[in-house]
């Protein structure tokens, strides 16, 4: 059980309950989108694609993880767990849907770690070049992979404060350089981009794809349910806080490097720094080496969160039973998921390693497994937009409002899902791969769980049991007044 303190406690479930505060809940979704990242990284991925339509893909993208947002909060507001969507899912379409999600979910998480790991490795190498040194790939990713497992093992609180300083010092940075360049630009409006110059809708495909992508992991806070206090207050407020105001970053940031780079010899999509050629060619130079070490920090942030958020999910699954139970275990003395943040840590690595040695480039490869893992985002977002009206029917607190929601999300959704599909087959190999390789990810999880069900007949209903008595919990706090402080 959880008191109000929060510093020793556990929950049920073995992690230490009513333990962060709503900062600290905010900086786990915060970290996990890697605000500052997406700038030094994304963006120029979704120039690549979308040209002057990139502020416009953005802006898209903002719209549909805030309706995704919506939907979530329709949970989020009532109960909470470590399993982040997955447990919602279930207990909206299912056991079956559900743990197909969740074994999405974990793919996501995992690869988006991996995709942010190839960023951490190539900003550092900017950084080392400084100084003329020169460094293995896989031993620096080795060196923060392990750095961000020691931490995630060590104390979730530890984890969240770290995240939002790294973050807040490199989204300082970043909206420093962006004010020097609209500066030295005379704040005048870039009629190109206003008028999207260039841009016909085919272009705009797998670029809202990779948009979409930047905003992936918003919702991670809510595999913090088990560990925040009034978790019904501050996991809901830090996933709209987290959509809305990176959302608007994200928009303002597009505009102002496409405006950056008019010009330049190099374009935004092949700059191999694009945040320190941005300095560079806006007469702030010295900006280079502090906006490359903010880059650094906020990739190896959002690594760190991604692990501690996947790790939930493979958590709670093994104490469902779909996986082997030690996998459930957590940590006696720390009261983190220790064996979990083990596992995702270790494969969130050997992914991009394994490329790397097969001579893949570092942002050919966050490009690779970033647009896989957006698949399972997006189809986690689909799939909690149609759950939420059948949960709140469950609950008889169904509303017209509710339902024309959740048929807006998914349509916007569609976008997204059919722009990616159609995209990436016209693209050729490897990304007309991609879908192939997520498809059969989720035909290996059903087998999987069909497996676990004939071996444990009772598993199924047992994780039904498991998510409605958290959700029956949660309604007595909520009739009897609780704020809802954990378990």
């Amino acid at each position: 059980m959880s008191d109000n303190t929060g510093n020793d406690s556990s929950n049920i479930s073995g992690l230490r309950g009513s333990y962060l505060s709503s900062m600290e809940v905010l900086a786990q979704s915060i970290a996990s989108i890697a605000p500052s990242a997406t700038p030094a990284l994304v963006i120029p991925l979704v120039y690549g694609f979308a040209g002057n339509g990139t502020w416009l893909a953005y802006l898209f993208a903002t719209i549909a993880t805030i309706l995704v947002a919506a939907n979530l909060n329709q949970f989020t507001k009532r109960s909470a767990s470590p399993g982040n969507l997955y447990a919602f899912i279930v207990k909206g379409l299912g056991t079956d849907i559900g743990v197909i999600s969740g074994w999405a979910l974990v793919l996501s998480y995992l690869l988006t770690a991996s995709a942010v790991l190839c960023g951490f490795i190539n900003y550092a190498h900017v950084l080392l070049s400084y100084a003329g040194i020169a460094a293995p790939s896989i031993l620096i990713g080795i060196i923060g992979a392990s750095s961000a497992w020691f931490i995630a093992f060590k104390d979730i609180k530890l984890s969240a404060r770290i995240m939002l300083a790294f973050e807040v010092t490199a989204v300082t940075l970043i909206i420093l350089l962006a004010v020097a360049v609209l500066d030295k630009h005379g704040f005048a409006l870039d009629q190109a981009q206003l008028t999207l110059e260039g841009v016909s809708p085919s272009s705009l495909g797998i670029g809202l794809v990779l948009a979409f992508f930047s905003f992936a992991g918003f919702e991670s806070a809510t595999s913090l349910g088990d560990e925040a206090r009034k978790p019904l207050q501050t996991i809901p407020r830090a996933v709209t806080i987290s959509a809305l105001l990176v959302g608007v970053f994200f928009v303002l940031l597009c505009y102002t490097e496409v405006l950056g780079f008019k010009g330049s010899a190099t374009s935004l999509n092949n700059a191999a720094a694009p945040l320190t050629d941005l300095a560079n060619f806006n007469g702030v130079g010295f900006f280079g080496p502090l906006i490359s070490l903010g880059a650094l920090i906020s990739f190896w942030a959002c690594f760190l969160a991604c692990t501690n958020a996947g790790a939930r999910i493979l958590f709670l699954m093994g104490q469902h039973g779909i996986f082997h139970s030690a996998v459930g275990n957590a940590h006696n003395k720390n009261k983190t998921p220790h064996v979990a943040i083990a596992i995702s840590t270790i494969i969130a690595a050997v992914v991009p390693f394994i490329l790397i040695l097969n001579h893949g480039g570092l942002i050919e490869i966050y490009g690779w497994v970033g647009t896989i893992a957006t698949y399972g985002f997006i189809m986690a977002y689909a799939l909690i937009s149609i759950s939420a009206p059948l949960y709140l029917r469950q609950e008889k607190e169904l509303k017209t409002k509710h339902i024309v929601l959740s048929a807006v999300t998914v349509l916007v959704l569609l976008i997204p899902i059919v722009g990616s599909i159609y995209s990436n087959a016209a693209s050729g190999a490897p990304y007309s791969w991609f879908i192939y390789i997520f498809v059969a990810w989720l035909v290996a999880g059903g087998l999987w769980f069909f497996i676990r069900k004939t071996q444990s007949p009772g598993v199924a209903a047992g994780i039904a049991d498991n998510v409605e008595g958290v959700h029956q919990h949660f309604r007595e706090l909520r009739a009897e007044g609780d704020s809802g402080d954990g378990i």
